[in-house]
């Protein structure tokens, strides 16, 4: 969705002629990309078609993919611009082994994974990344400032990719300001099998949410269109609210709120600016990194009613996403 927000600001600023894009397919990328090399019409940006990578979880895939990557960078140099999409591709590309301009995407926090030396600097002339470095804060913030838990409970992989993508310190910095315990589960997340993920993940919800007063949907593997279903399930049999790291699409599958993304339009246009200042000859680490999302909520209402919350008019003043169904795919039912 990111991906799809920054070709569509693209358009709209002139560097891509305008046309609707095709319907897209979870979190796979590459559906959007071919449609770029065969569709995009544009007098200054080519969608090169051999040119997109994807590790597919798998660590053996992963070493052979950057290998693969970091060659032709450095020998063909048929590429301006990478898009490192993802924690691992910032860690894998962010580094010194080429000089390509390089920007990160969609990585949870990019600081505390390592991919970047500081929010003010990337750590090479060539690399941004997207950091907006309060935003699990506010998440934590906004939903204890509606539940009022005194138990929070957060599933994640314990490892270092893992406790960034939950964004565990900034979740352990709120808890001690405002005084409520973390409950954690542990789940594999990193792997390829997607079945594995997914009910590690939902084996953790459920003894989470027989011990917590509410549950912090963080990034994760498990969490997917075909696991949301079951998570909603135990979470509403158990009156738990719930807030979705990620954003939107999980709230309009019954997840109970999240700060609103608005489809990440907004986010979407920070990442097409910041790639038109790098196409006119800007360094990528000369551009600020930090972009703050507008502080608006998505909500939604059959999940307030399923666990009996009854969301005060201060909390639906600011939001701008408001669902009244859950929605989920036909495969999923």
């Amino acid at each position: 969705m990111i991906f799809a927000e920054t070709v569509k600001a693209l358009m709209k600023m002139g560097w891509i002629e305008e046309e609707p894009l095709p319907p897209l397919k979870g979190e796979e990328t590459a559906g959007l990309w071919n449609w770029l090399t065969e569709h995009a019409k544009s007098e200054y940006l080519d969608f090169v078609k051999n040119a997109h990578y994807s590790a597919k979880w798998e660590d053996n895939e992963r070493e052979t993919t950057v290998n693969t990557i970091i060659k032709r960078l450095n020998t063909r140099k048929d590429i301006d611009l990478m898009i490192a999409m993802g924690t691992w591709a910032g860690k894998d590309l962010a580094n010194a082994s080429h000089t390509t301009d390089t920007m990160v995407v969609s990585a949870s926090d990019a600081v505390s994974a390592g991919i970047i030396k500081s929010i003010e600097d990337s750590g090479f002339d060539y690399v941004h990344a997207y950091v907006d470095p309060y935003r699990y804060q506010r998440q934590v913030r906004v939903f204890h400032d509606m539940i009022g838990f005194k138990r929070l409970g957060v599933v994640y992989e314990n490892t270092v990719d893992g406790r960034s993508y939950a964004a565990i310190d900034m979740v352990e910095k709120v808890a001690k300001e405002r005084g409520f315990q973390i409950e954690r589960c542990f789940a594999v997340s990193d792997i390829a099998d997607a079945e594995k993920r997914e009910d590690a993940y939902v084996g953790c919800f459920e003894q989470l949410s027989m011990k917590t007063d509410a549950i912090y949907v963080t990034v994760h593997g498990g969490v997917s269109s075909r696991s949301i279903p079951k998570i909603v399930e135990i979470a509403n049999a158990h009156l738990i609210p719930t807030f979705s790291q990620s954003g939107s699409e999980e709230v309009k599958r019954g997840i109970l709120a999240c700060l609103s993304q608005a489809g990440f339009k907004y986010v979407g246009q920070f990442h097409a600016e910041t790639f038109a200042k790098v196409f006119n000859g800007a360094k990528p680490n000369d551009l600020d990194q930090v972009f703050e999302e507008p502080k608006k909520i998505a909500i939604n209402l059959k999940t307030a009613i399923a666990i009996g919350y009854d969301p005060p008019i201060d909390v639906l003043g600011v939001a701008d996403e408001i669902y009244e169904d859950i929605v989920c795919d036909t495969a999923t039912k």
